[in-house]
């Protein structure tokens, strides 16, 4: 099978992990008779450097012209810490996800039994832990209008959705639940917030179509202590897109480390795969950073083009660099693998497996 994959690569560790999960590919590739062919396009922090603009045009056709987008991570300092900047890294990422019509975030969260001792909680609570989160990521209050009074002093964000918006990604996050443990757990603030109140109600009616299914509801204060106390009661969890970002992060330790979770953004037409961590300038070009988020997004990308085989492949080839401690300084302090020799090892483990 023949497949184009647009690689935006980004900033700080993005291009060193990025290139670790082409490995991965090019393994895969090699093994099953496929071809992948990967065109480069510049994003974020380096792009505004280089064009003025944090998503350049030519970026967004390379993504419009490809089958999967493979992402990096984007930001920088003198971005993040001037907050009198007009133009920032981030900005090229939403617009990206506007785009493309990437409305729904995809995010594995898992507690690996090799690692479970690297979690900051206790291991009786984490144990068995293995859920998803379903973000809803076009809409809300990240999209919705903004005010700013002259005087500078009165503020407003619009947190504004639609039926169609919930609908769309409530549907792909109850067929999930059906394929996993029939659980799916809406995360919302419907005791006070009116559009709260409209994903309830959505959901709700759909859950008639998936009777298989049980639905329960926690408010997000709620469902932020219960991620904490008792993570492995979710199977999938369905929210909007500002109680997603901040769930999906403190989801993120439960395994450890940040360089341990993929992600997806999908839409009807277009779809990109991403590690959930950020650019951390701080150890760019150290050979330091954790590649394995960045090599289970490629194994969700693989997904995307059905090849289930393959992904699985993918996964346990992570699973036995995790198992044969072949990991980055994040979880093994003492660790003599950098970023690179864990790619290495990851790609040769596909190839004789």
């Amino acid at each position: 099978m023949n497949k184009k994959i647009a690689v935006l690569s980004g900033d700080g560790i993005g291009p060193e992990v990025t290139d670790q999960a082409i490995k991965a590919l090019n393994a895969i590739a090699k093994k099953y008779n496929h071809q992948f062919e990967y065109n480069t396009s510049l994003v974020g922090a380096v792009a505004i450097d280089e064009t003025g603009d944090p998503l350049p045009e030519e970026t967004l056709t390379n993504c419009k012209e490809s089958d999967a987008v493979l992402f990096g991570a984007i930001g920088h300092p003198k971005y993040d810490n001037d907050p009198s900047a007009k133009v920032r890294p981030e900005q090229g990422l939403l617009k990206l996800r506007k785009s493309l019509g990437l409305y729904s975030n995809i995010r594995p969260v898992k507690a690996y039994s090799t690692l479970i001792d690297k979690s900051p909680l206790k291991i009786d609570r984490i144990q068995g832990t293995d859920f998803v989160i379903y973000r809803e990521l076009t809409g809300g209050i990240y999209f919705g209008e903004k005010y700013l009074s002259e005087d500078g002093n009165t503020a407003s964000d619009l947190c504004l959705y639609t039926r169609e918006e919930i609908e769309r990604i409530a549907k792909m996050a109850f067929k999930a639940a059906q394929n996993r443990r029939k659980k799916l757990t809406l995360i919302d603030k419907a005791n006070v917030l009116e559009s709260s109140r409209l994903w309830r109600k959505v959901v709700t009616e759909m859950s008639t179509n998936y009777p298989d299914v049980s639905l329960d509801f926690l408010f997000v204060d709620n469902a932020a202590m219960q991620m904490i106390l008792n993570p492995s009661q979710f199977d999938v969890i369905l929210t909007e897109n500002l109680f997603g970002d901040v769930i999906s992060d403190e989801g993120s330790v439960i395994g450890g480390s940040i360089g341990l979770l993929a992600s997806a953004s999908v839409g009807n037409q277009y779809a990109m795969f991403e590690p959930i961590h950020g650019s951390f300038p701080q150890g760019a070009g150290k050979d330091i950073a954790n590649p394995v988020a960045a090599i289970l997004s490629a194994s969700m990308l693989l997904e995307h083009f059905e090849m289930f085989d393959e992904a699985q492949c993918v996964r346990n080839a992570v699973d036995k660099a995790l198992e044969s401690n072949v990991s980055t300084s994040d979880l093994n302090p003492s660790s003599i693998y950098g970023t690179n020799a864990v790619g290495d090892f990851i790609a040769e483990s596909i190839a004789k497996s």
